[in-house]
C-alpha cells in the first residue's frame, strides 16, 4: 500500500453542499482528471495531465470514460434481513412479525450470521458501497460476525447490538440491563478497532420500556463518541402506537430525548411524520435523519420531506434500508429518492443524489473528515462507474449535452453492472470490471 497509484478518468468531487449553493459551485467534475492514491488514502485530486507530470513514478491506472467518485454510505441497513429482501408487501408491524424477527432468531448461530455477514458485505461491496451503518440482532455474535467480517475486508463499518425488552418474540428480548452491559462490551471490544464504530441500537421505542431507554441513553453518555441509531415516525400506525406506549412524552422523539438519546451522532432513520418541534428539535440537537426512499415505497410507509428537512438546515443522509428496503443499491435508492421527491412536488437533482449518498451521509454518521468525497486526506474508498453499462443507458447518455444529463440515466437506471472498480482503504478489489488500462508511464 505504500506504492503511489494514480488513478485516471473522470472525476466528481463536492466543495460544498448542493441544496444549499447553485451545482456549478457544489460539485467540480473533471472531464479528465485523476486521484493520486497513497498509504490507503487521498493524496491528490486534479488534472489528469497535471498530476501525471507532478508524480511520473505513479502506478497508473486509466479507467477511460469511468467515473471515479468516493464510495456510497449506507446509512441505514439491517444486515440480518439479507435473507428476506423482498419479501412479499405487508404493513410495518406485521413486516416485522411475518419475516424480521423470524428471521434475526437464527443470529443466535455464530456460523449463520457468519455467512449472512459475508453475503451481505459481498452485495454491497458488488453495488459500489463502501460503508455501512447497519443494525445488528440482540445477539453478541451477531456484532461479532458483522465487525469480524468487515475488518477482514478493510473497511469502515459501523454496527451496533439491537436492543429490544418488549413487544417481540421472547428469543429477541432482552433486559434493561443486559442490553446496557453487553452493549459495553461491545463498544469496549471494537470501536474504534481499525476502521470500524460502534453505534448504540434501541430498535425503535416500542420495543424498548422506559427503563431500557434510559439505561441506553446512560451508555451514550459514557461513550459520546458512539453513534446512535434508531428509527423515528416510519409509519402512521406506529406514531399512534408510541403516543398509546408513552402517554407522558409529547411526541415520538420525546421518546428518546427525554432518555438521553437526542444529540449529534443520532441517526434517525425514516422520519416521514414529523411534528413541527420534533423537527426544530433535531436540527437544534445536531441530530441526523436518514431517508430509506425503496423501504418507505415498498411497505407503504410515506414520503420523506427531502427539500423541506434540507432547507431547514437538517442533517439527512440516504440508506438502502435493506431488507425492508428493496435493492442493495445506493443508484437505486438515489433513483427512489428522485421518485419521492417529484411525487411531493420537487425534483432533486443529480448532484444532490449524489451528494446524499456520498458526502451527506458522510456527514449524518459524523464521517465527513474521513470519507465520503474525493479530496486530499480522506481515506481512499473509490468507486468507478461505467455511464453506458447497458444498451438502455449507453443510448441515453450518448445524447447526453453535459455531465449531469449523462450521469442521471445511470442513477436512474443503474445496477452493479454500472459497478466497474472498487477501492476500499486504497486497495483495488478483485472481480473490477474491464476497461482500465494498468501500468506505469
Amino acid at each position: 500500500m505504500g506504492e503511489k497509484q494514480l488513478l485516471l478518468g473522470q472525476t466528481l468531487a463536492f466543495e460544498a453542499d448542493p441544496f444549499k449553493v447553485p451545482v456549478d459551485e457544489a460539485a467540480r467534475w473533471r472531464r479528465r482528471g485523476a486521484v493520486l492514491v497513497a498509504e490507503g488514502r487521498i493524496a491528490a485530486v486534479g488534472e489528469a495531465d497535471a498530476l501525471r507530470e507532478i508524480h511520473p513514478d505513479a502506478e497508473i491506472t486509466d479507467f477511460g470514460d469511468g467515473l471515479i467518485t468516493a464510495g456510497f454510505i449506507d446509512a441505514h441497513a439491517h444486515y440480518p434481513q439479507t435473507g428476506i429482501i423482498a419479501s412479499w408487501g405487508k404493513r410495518l408491524i406485521d413486516w416485522l412479525d411475518s419475516y424480521t424477527f423470524p428471521e434475526e432468531v437464527r443470529f443466535g448461530d455464530p456460523d449463520h450470521a457468519a455467512r449472512v455477514a459475508a453475503t451481505y458485505f459481498d452485495l454491497t461491496l458488488a453495488h459500489g458501497t463502501t460503508t455501512v451503518c447497519s443494525f445488528c440482532t440482540i445477539h453478541p455474535q451477531s456484532v461479532e460476525a458483522f465487525f469480524a467480517e468487515a475488518q477482514r475486508r478493510g473497511l469502515r463499518a459501523v454496527g451496533g447490538r439491537t436492543c429490544m425488552d418488549r413487544n417481540a418474540p421472547e428469543g429477541l428480548r432482552d433486559t434493561a440491563r443486559t442490553a446496557h452491559d453487553e452493549s459495553r462490551a461491545l463498544i469496549e471490544k471494537w470501536h474504534g478497532r481499525g476502521r470500524l464504530g460502534y453505534a448504540i441500537t434501541p430498535r425503535f421505542s416500542p420495543t424498548s420500556s422506559p427503563e431500557q431507554l434510559e439505561a441506553l441513553g446512560t451508555l451514550w453518555a459514557e461513550h459520546p463518541d458512539c453513534l446512535m441509531q434508531t428509527h423515528l415516525s416510519e409509519q402512521t400506525e406506529e406514531v399512534e402506537w408510541v403516543a398509546r406506549l408513552f402517554p407522558q412524552a409529547r411526541d415520538y422523539l420525546d421518546t428518546y430525548e427525554r432518555f438521553g438519546l437526542l444529540g449529534a451522532g443520532a441517526l434517525f432513520g425514516h422520519a416521514i411524520h414529523l411534528k413541527p418541534r420534533e423537527r426544530a428539535r433535531l436540527r437544534e440537537a445536531g441530530a441526523a435523519v436518514v431517508h430509506c426512499p425503496t423501504s418507505n415505497t415498498f411497505i407503504g410507509s410515506g414520503l420523506f420531506d427531502m427539500a423541506g428537512l434540507k432547507a431547514e438546515g437538517q442533517l439527512v443522509g440516504l440508506a438502502t434500508d435493506t431488507g425492508g428496503g428493496s435493492s442493495f443499491s445506493m443508484l437505486r435508492t438515489m433513483a427512489a429518492a428522485y421518485e419521492v421527491g417529484q411525487l411531493r412536488g420537487t425534483a432533486l437533482h443529480p448532484a444532490q443524489l449524489y451528494w446524499l449518498a456520498t458526502r451527506g451521509s458522510a456527514q449524518a454518521m459524523r464521517l465527513d473528515g474521513r470519507i465520503g468525497n474525493l479530496a486530499p486526506g480522506l481515506e481512499a474508498d473509490l468507486v468507478v462507474l461505467d455511464l453506458a453499462s447497458t444498451p438502455a443507458i449507453a443510448q441515453r447518455a450518448a445524447r447526453a449535452e453535459n455531465f449531469w444529463e449523462a450521469l442521471f440515466p445511470t442513477i436512474m437506471m443503474g445496477d452493479d453492472r454500472a459497478i466497474r472498480a472498487v477501492w476500499v482503504n486504497g486497495r483495488a478489489l478483485p472481480g473490477g470490471k474491464g476497461g482500465a488500462r494498468g501500468g506505469a508511464r
